[in-house]
């Protein structure tokens, strides 16, 4: 007996779709070519592989045994493109980059410029985007590539196709106006001022942690959306904030005063990426390897100019939020650079 793979996956096919009209459907074919796909198969087989007498088309015990070979042939199919594709596929075409402003800023132009270097047919497109705005815009498609801002402690959500890594992981640091004195503890800034942060951001969340942990109600309360904000207003003395350890430690002389006061949690910069059946395409790979690449050398530029905490520890193996860990969350990490 010789059967034709084809058919077999085509029945693979009746049997996820729960009928002849479903398959065609997915198949693209019409119904009427999928049912004498089926009725030349069961021909070869010389056994019905559909039993047609209830109300819908249902697969006989012969059709579902068929039917699992039909599904590992289109596993190994499946396979065999990804594997070809890694070997032979040229990295090029469109991918679109959404990151933040700091991002812009410090390491995400660099990124373009080194894709441009290492994988000349790709084109990138460098987009400005919020974290809420730019994960609608990765599940519908038009970012491939998406940098955000979080929290590990309460990190984002990822959405359905999305895979994520995390690009460092920084402490948080508490923030003073030149002129306050420190305090012994965080609880005596209560009845202060505050710089505050948009709803659900990574200052927002460590914020309401840190409330919740000394029993701080601000007499006031500023909004400042990014870390630029937050450097004029703690210049113009508006009030106490809190601020990854990287971005506190690039505070001018005389703006701020920044405290070794703990602060609960850690900050996340975490890069998504739209995946297919195969894991992401190569033009998605190539961008986020250059993003890491050059968050490093933003890294290392700071560290050298003397403009951290210490030396940098930008680690792509860092384990993201969404993975499964028993590692203690609530240890403090070693103070990054962006």
């Amino acid at each position: 007996m010789e059967l034709d793979p084809r058919r077999l996956l085509i029945l693979c096919q009746i049997a996820d779709a729960g009928g002849v009209a479903g398959a065609a459907r997915a198949l693209g074919h019409t119904p009427s070519a999928v049912s004498q796909q089926l009725s030349r198969l069961e021909r070869e087989v010389g056994v019905p592989l559909v039993d047609r007498s209830g109300g819908r088309a249902e697969l006989t015990a012969t059709g579902r045994l068929l039917a699992g070979h039909g599904e590992r042939i289109g596993r190994a199919l499946q396979d065999a493109a990804r594997d070809l594709r890694a070997l032979g596929g040229v990295t090029a075409g469109p991918v679109t980059i959404g990151v933040p402003p700091p991002a812009i800023t410090f390491f995400a132009t660099t990124a373009v410029h080194l894709l441009a270097r290492t994988h000349p047919d790709l084109t990138p497109r460098l987009v400005e985007t919020g974290r809420q705005q730019g994960l609608r815009a990765l599940r519908l498609g038009e970012l491939d590539v998406l940098v955000i801002e979080d929290d590990r402690q309460e990190p984002t959500a990822l959405p359905t196709g999305v895979e994520a890594s995390v690009m460092f992981e920084d402490a948080y640091r508490l923030v003073l106006p030149h002129d306050w004195p420190v305090p012994p503890d965080a609880g005596r800034l209560s009845a202060r001022p505050w710089i505050g942060a948009p709803v659900g951001s990574p200052r927002h969340l460590a914020f309401q942690r840190l409330a919740a942990q000394h029993d701080i109600v601000p007499s006031s309360e500023h909004l400042a959306g990014y870390r630029f904000a937050v450097y004029t207003m703690l210049a113009a003395r508006l009030g106490a904030a809190i601020l990854p350890a990287n971005a506190a430690a690039l505070i001018g002389p005389g703006a701020g005063t920044v405290t070794r006061l703990p602060v609960p949690g850690s900050y996340l910069v975490r890069l998504l990426r739209r995946t297919g059946p195969w894991g992401a395409a190569p033009a998605v790979r190539a961008a986020a390897e250059a993003l890491q690449s050059a968050l490093l050398m933003a890294s290392e530029r700071l560290a050298a100019q003397g403009m951290t905490e210490g030396d940098p520890r930008v680690d792509p193996h860092l384990v993201d939020p969404s993975e499964r860990t028993a590692s203690d969350d609530g240890q403090e990490p070693s103070a990054t650079t962006a």
